[in-house]
């Protein structure tokens, strides 16, 4: 359904979680994938030998997202190694809890650049190298729109201005034909939230349907997003939360 032959993709925090899952599922899906990782080297690597796996090239690239210069290099290391950037899917995110008194201006410079700083500087970056066709979609968060319990202002802040910065570049790349979309899971197994954690049932208990996302339901959201069948969505927000913002 959502061939990606002969595309290059960069996965920013790739190495585990929804960022492993997206890499895998586009790889299969036909692309190249480039990945990047701050500390996980052994864990990157064996996203990469899945992909290669796969029959696609793969490549893992150290580059932390408080580096607005190492997530721009990234950029070119991936035209670099697969002469092309085709899909850029902003992964890479941190979350700085604690209720509001208790954070500091150190946490909130930190959260906003990895958080959105980096968004912006790899999605410029590979704006300036995407032709016709290009994607970009960014991994944001439902507690952009709500936030159900206290101590995340500063990550649904974070999120919160991924909103504005995805449509204001569907505006200025949508005459390339590059479009550029954000992804807003919810509650999703990983070993960062596990669905089988202490905050998972309060977590559930929002939920219409009550259980915790794969982390492959929202590669499987992504991959159409980076697929020619979403040529027509731009600016748009998806939300896979189930139903917990409805």
């Amino acid at each position: 359904m959502t061939g990606l032959n002969g595309r290059a993709v960069l996965v920013t925090g790739g190495s585990r979680g929804i960022g492993a899952a997206i890499a895998r599922r586009l790889a299969r899906d036909g692309a190249d994938v480039a990945l990047t990782y701050a500390r996980s080297a052994d864990k990157a690597n064996a996203v990469v030998a899945d992909i290669e796996a796969m029959g696609r090239r793969g490549l893992a690239i150290p580059a932390d997202n408080t580096d607005a210069g190492a997530v721009e290099a990234a950029v070119e290391a991936t035209v670099a190694a697969f002469g092309r950037i085709d899909v850029l899917v902003n992964n890479a995110g941190i979350l700085v809890a604690g209720p509001l008194e208790a954070l500091t201006l150190q946490d909130f410079d930190e959260t906003v650049a990895v958080n959105v700083r980096a968004v912006f500087a790899a999605s410029r970056a590979a704006a300036a190298r995407m032709g016709e066709g290009g994607r970009i979609i960014s991994i944001g968060s439902n507690l952009a729109h709500r936030v159900p319990r206290p101590g995340i202002s500063l990550y649904a802040l974070s999120k919160a201005a991924l909103i504005g910065l995805t449509r204001g570049m569907a505006r200025d790349l949508g005459p390339r034909g590059i479009t550029a979309n954000i992804v807003h899971p919810g509650s999703t197994d990983t070993d960062m939230n596990p669905a089988t954690g202490p905050l998972a049932d309060g977590q559930r208990s929002l939920m219409a349907i009550p259980r915790f996302a794969e982390a492959e339901d929202v590669a499987s959201l992504v991959a159409w997003l980076a697929s020619a069948e979403s040529r027509s969505v731009t600016g748009a927000e998806l939300t896979i939360d189930g139903g917990t913002n409805a």
